[in-house]
């Protein structure tokens, strides 16, 4: 382990400093930042630079900070799951998926997770640590950079809480946004929440155009509180009353999610609850059919449980969409993915789905 930084953890104020320092022309830092923009994080591979920076660009920043150590793809849609090493030995995991509109990326901000959902697969996994700006940004980059394909489309759906990573989230955002980043628009980007509500309340005062997604999965709070002990703090009343502030304020709509579980919240009683809780909210529901995994205590929903609970919610006039699974075969869908705690111990985590218009 290195303790030099990261590459990609500068930003372009602090690229000035550096070439400033060390007596480079400005021009030199518009040249680097141009290549880590092309997900070029090897000083190497920097063609157009001389080997008097290539040098210092070495000795400044750690060689082995994100190496890809797996790639896998899906045989039946494309989908591409990536294994990524960090500089301190954590892992993680992000996914790219082919639509007709384009390539979506699904990232991680953090290496394992607090939350603690009992049908997600990385309660199991621990928590590592937040990830960096430059660690999220990279995410999007060098899957850009493997298959010579622009990223149109970014959600920060897969292992941990965005929210838990609240400052570094909002860098991220921030970089990838900017004209000298990938100048990918606002609302292109999704960031999808299991409820933390003090920071929901900080990012609506967010000028920003970010689609939101709140993690439902229960309408009461007994059930709720069962499903994700985070309801213990964030319960349901205060959510919604969050939820409805933030439309109001922002006029963006909310999606939320809703992963349906066999005999647990998949009744035509539990969709009216359900319709009840959201009636009023400019808002959208997703259906997941959730994903099984290994040493799981649930399971999914049968299809026609789904249908059925996807009409009652029509039928009392709420905006309902089912998920479309992506990777499934590459253990790359909903609540399949999960970090490695070692080399022969994967531990999966959560990734989501992305429609069209930049909401899941």
């Amino acid at each position: 382990m290195s303790d030099k930084s990261f590459i990609m953890d500068m930003t372009d104020e602090q690229w000035a400093e550096w070439t400033r320092e060390r007596g480079f022309p400005r021009f030199r830092a518009d040249q680097i930042n141009g290549w880590l923009v092309k997900g070029v994080f090897d000083p190497r591979e920097m063609s157009n630079l001389p080997q008097s920076i290539v040098a210092e660009l070495e000795n400044s920043f750690a060689p082995d900070s994100f190496v890809l150590e797996k790639e896998s793809v899906s045989q039946i849609d494309g989908t591409r799951k990536y294994v990524f090493r960090l500089g301190d030995g954590n892992r993680i995991e992000t996914v790219l998926m082919k639509y007709r509109f384009g390539n979506s990326v699904c990232i991680s901000s953090q290496a394992g997770c607090k939350m603690g959902c009992s049908f997600c697969a990385s309660a199991h996994a621990g928590f590592g640590r937040d990830l960096s700006a430059g660690e999220m940004l990279a995410q999007v980059l060098l899957p850009g950079k493997l298959t010579n394909e622009r990223v149109s489309r970014v959600v920060v759906m897969g292992i941990g809480e965005p929210f838990d990573n609240y400052t570094n989230l909002i860098s991220f955002i921030d970089r990838i946004n900017a004209p000298k980043g990938l100048n990918l628009g606002a609302r292109h980007i999704t960031v999808s929440t299991c409820g933390l509500v003090p920071q929901m309340i900080e990012f609506m005062c967010v000028d920003k155009q970010v689609n939101l997604s709140v993690s439902l999965h229960a309408a009461n709070d007994a059930l709720r509180t069962r499903l994700m002990p985070v309801n213990r703090t964030n319960q349901l009343d205060p959510l919604i009353r969050t939820c409805r502030e933030y439309t109001r304020k922002t006029g963006r709509r909310i999606t939320f999610e809703y992963a349906l579980l066999d005999g647990i919240n998949d009744t035509r009683e539990d969709a009216r609850q359900l319709a009840a809780l959201l009636r009023g909210i400019n808002g959208h529901i997703n259906l997941i059919a959730a994903n099984e995994f290994p040493g799981g205590q649930y399971h999914r929903s049968r299809p026609e449980v789904v249908q059925a609970f996807r009409e009652e919610l029509e039928s009392l006039g709420m905006n309902v969409t089912v998920r479309r699974e992506m990777g499934s075969d590459i253990m790359a869908a909903c609540g399949q993915l999960r970090r490695g705690l070692a080399d022969n111990n994967p531990v999966e985590y959560t990734t989501e789905d992305v429609g069209e218009n930049g909401e899941i």
